[in-house]
């Protein structure tokens, strides 16, 4: 790893296992319905995914008869959108290299791993045409506090400091549009929607799959994690997530 926090962050989090994903958080993609028809796409439009990871709603976007480009920083993600027959390119949402060629933007649970929030922004602005939209959802103010503040508990009564920078960017509506209005998007429409979810293969599952990079920067060895992920389970008592989601629509002004 480097010696800045932040490129930390961003290899870590691009360390995903695509089948251990699907197995875990199919809920992810299942549950990004509403901000797909948020977006609608329709037949005929070059559509951006940003963060598509495995391509499952990727997928959905081209059977509604649009022409889709998906990116995920993940390795493993682009290998199983590949296997789905996308077109899925290794990239990272702040480091975008296309020009006004795309009708429209979309991402699901992505922009929250992406802490160079003002330069995604900006690249996502250049790579619509004018006239463009982009729509999509991403953990919002207040997501998983319960969980999150379960884990890092249990990291320090078992001796791991919690790493004291983010490794994720959970905006409010009046921030998020603050970022997107700098970066020349207009008619931003945001809102907060609480949407507790249960974990089918519960909380432990979720901790070693989610929060593994959080576990590597930690220090955490890989076989203590199954440990600490029983012990947060057992500290929320519960296999209902506490998830607050950001759902949004803009433009790129004519």
């Amino acid at each position: 790893m480097g010696e800045d926090p932040l490129t930390d962050i961003a290899a870590s989090t691009s360390q995903w296992d695509a089948g251990e994903y699907a197995r875990v958080g199919g809920f992810v993609p299942a549950l990004g319905a509403a901000a797909l028809d948020l977006l609608d796409p329709q037949p005929g439009e070059h559509i951006l995914d940003v963060g598509c990871g495995d391509g499952t709603l990727t997928r959905q976007i081209v059977e509604r008869g649009a022409t889709v480009v998906g990116i995920d920083n993940s390795i493993s993600m682009i290998g199983a959108a590949r296997g789905k027959g996308l077109d899925a390119r290794l990239m990272d949402a702040s480091q975008l290299k296309f020009g006004e060629a795309f009708d429209a933007a979309f991402s699901n649970a992505t922009l929250h791993w992406v802490l160079d929030k003002e330069r995604a922004a900006r690249a996502i602005w250049f790579a619509l045409k004018p006239g463009g939209r982009f729509a999509g959802e991403m953990g919002g103010a207040g997501n998983l506090a319960r969980l999150r503040a379960a884990l890092d508990q249990e990291l320090v009564e078992r001796g791991f400091g919690p790493p004291t920078y983010a490794a994720n960017w959970y905006p409010g509506v009046e921030e998020f549009a603050a970022v997107y209005e700098q970066a020349g998007f207009r008619d931003i429409e945001a809102q907060l929607v609480e949407r507790p979810t249960e974990l089918e293969h519960g909380v432990a599952a979720w901790v070693t799959t989610f929060r593994a990079g959080w576990l590597d920067r930690a220090g955490v060895p890989l076989a203590e994690r199954p440990a600490v992920a029983e012990a947060v389970a057992r500290r929320v008592d519960s296999a209902t997530a506490d998830y607050v989601r950001l759902r949004f629509i803009m433009r790129k002004p004519s």
